[in-house]
Order: structure tokens, then sequence, then C-alpha cells
């Protein structure tokens, strides 16, 4: 059976108003897609302004919320997914990130969606090259004592029920998104607050570390080609480029015409960083810590991965780290997140690929 999405197709998207969520919907109503969006009860729709998509609530921890929501659907994008740092309810990362996923794809597929893309994420690929040098690849598994955290924890084990539910003959293809950057990152995602602390002078040196950065709009691409030419059950990392944080610190500063940070830290700073904050802060005085440990901890890990799969099978592309990072550093101060003072201090200079994918 053909999975080619055609005009007026029927397509659900959960977390549709999120950042990678939003730019799956974007790119779907490119496509001329019937999107249905299914947000949660009281979410920011922001992201949806302007987009000629229906919209739905639903709480998709409660199997009985669902009903009828895939009635005449053809396809389901399910990016719905709990994350954070500190929360104050750690059991609620489970219900969304696990059983939340196991009620979409069984509603999808007992409702005869024929195609459902998971959004997984390459938090729950091994890393055990990485520092080394040889990013990880889809077939590298997990060390659990690297699984830090809530969202780490919970993802990996959502991965492997849905996987489950796609051995039982669930139509799924998982995609696995590397960091994103780009517009409408509206909370800011952990990614783009990295950019957004630099933009505000608030990143004092770096760490010896690497990840892969790859442009919203180029992973929401990368979902598309999942639906339509993905294997069932096979997952795919989709990124961009691998870059190390100095080489990041140094493409903002060519972009915006702000100062790089140059000052280096060793890399067990953030780790000593993250549990003084989380000691002081979060056991003493019961408040979110300025550097939760979870985030110290990824900052100090090398985390490139390698998506020549879905390079090769899907015919997946992608654009420089650049671009990535000098739209979401324009999107950023377009929107006020950024102080006066260092607005003013900008001279943009564009990268040269603004149109151009890397195959």
């Amino acid at each position: 059976m053909s999975s080619d999405l055609h005009p007026g197709d029927r397509v659900v998207v959960t977390g549709a108003a999120g950042f990678i969520g939003s730019a799956v919907t974007r790119a779907l109503v490119a496509r001329g897609a019937h999107v249905v969006t299914l947000l949660e009860p009281g979410a920011s729709r922001s992201n949806l302004d302007g987009l000629d998509v229906e919209q739905l609530e639903a709480d998709i921890t409660k199997p009985q919320s669902l009903t009828g929501v895939f009635d005449g659907a053809r396809f389901c994008f399910h990016l719905a997914a709990k994350f954070g740092f500190w929360p104050t309810d750690p059991s609620s990362f489970y219900a969304v990130n696990v059983q939340g996923s196991r009620n979409v794809v069984r509603e999808a597929t007992n409702a005869g969606v024929e195609r459902i893309v998971y959004t997984s994420t390459v938090a729950t690929l091994g890393l055990w090259r990485t520092k080394a040098g040889t990013p990880s690849t889809e077939d590298d598994f997990a060390d659990l004592s690297h699984l830090y955290g809530n969202y780490k924890q919970t993802k990996y084990v959502a991965e492997h029920e849905v996987l489950r539910l796609a051995a039982q003959g669930a139509p799924v293809v998982l995609v696995l998104p590397t960091m994103p950057h780009g517009p409408y990152d509206h909370r800011p995602t952990p990614s783009g607050k990295v950019v957004l602390d630099y933009l505000n002078g608030a990143i004092p040196g770096y760490v010896d570390t690497a990840m892969n950065v790859a442009h919203v709009d180029d992973l929401a691409a990368g979902h598309v080609l999942a639906l339509e030419k993905g294997r069932q059950g096979r997952s795919y990392i989709c990124g961009g480029e691998n870059i190390t944080m100095s080489q990041l610190l140094d493409i903002l500063s060519d972009v915006t015409g702000l100062a790089s940070a140059q000052r280096k830290f060793p890399s067990v700073f953030p780790i000593i960083a993250g549990y003084a904050s989380q000691f002081l802060e979060g056991s003493i005085l019961h408040r979110e810590p300025r550097v939760p440990l979870e985030a110290a901890q990824m900052a100090s890990t090398t985390m490139t991965f390698d998506d020549t799969r879905a390079r090769t099978e899907l015919g997946y592309q992608s654009r420089s780290a650049a671009l990535a990072l000098y739209e979401s550093a324009r999107w950023f101060v377009e929107h006020g997140y950024v102080k006066t003072e260092r607005v003013n201090q900008l001279a943009w200079n564009p990268p040269a690929d603004q149109t151009a994918r890397r195959s």
C-alpha cells in the first residue's frame, strides 16, 4: 500500500503546537493535507496562528479522550511528549511519554490509520564511541546508566512499547531527531536556550563537547519522508551537522557579530555546578535549580550522530548548522527575547545556504 501524502488526506498530529510538532504541521499544510492538530488542554497554540488546521483538545493519557479522533484519518504523527529537568510530578513523564504513546498508537491502529510516524529521540541511543570521534547510529544500544532523568528514561521505555506494538502489527515508523534549531521556539527548548543565553551574554565559556545541530524545518521534512518512504518498525535518525560547542559559539559569533565565548572549562565543571545547584536550590530551597543536574550531564556528553540511513533510504537532506543557528537567533531577537543593549550590538551576517539542503 502506498503511503504517499496527497492533498486532502486527513492527518492527525499530536503535539502540533510544539517546536518540532508545529514545523511538521506547517510542512503538512504546505502539501495540502487536512491537518487535525491534537492539543493538550490549555496548551499555548501560538505556533499554529495563521495555519488552516482543525484543532482538537485531548488528554492522551486517557484512552477515552481519543475516541473518534482518528476516524477517517489516513495518517498520524505522534510528537506529543513531556520534557523538563525539574518536574513537580515525575510520574507525569511516564503517563504522557509511555502510556500516552501506547494510547495514541493503539487507537490510531484500531481506527485503521495506514501509517503512524512516532517521534522518539536520539537520547535513547548509545553513546559508546562518540567521545572517540565515532558518531552513533540507530544500531547503538543505550547504556541505562546514561539515561539521565525522567525524559530520557520514559522516552526509552516508550520507544520499546511502540516497537512492541509495531511487532504486533501497528504500522509505525520511528524518527529520532537530533538538536533542533530555528524559528518558533517559544519555550525555548534546551537547544534554543543555548542560542538565547549566547545572545543575552549569559555564556561565559564552554566545555569540550559536541552535538548534532539540525534546522527544525529539515527535521519536519524528514518526518514526512519517513511517512512516505520509511519501513515499518524501522528507526531513522534525522539530523544535520556534528559540531563542537566551540564551533557552535563561533558560528553564532559569525552570524550575529557578537563576541564568541573564549574561555574553556573542564568537562567536570557543569557536573559540579549541577550537583551544587540541585542540592542548594532543589533540596534546600525547593525550587527549580538554575543548573539542573540532568542538563549539566547532557552538556558534558558528546552527542554526535550519523544519519546515513535516513539519507540513503528516505532521501533525507539538511542545510547547514549555520543557517539553523542564524534563523534561531533572528527569531529570538525579532520576538523580544533578547536584551535591548545586546540587540544594539548585533551585526547580522546571513549564511549563504538559505535554500540548499545537503544530501
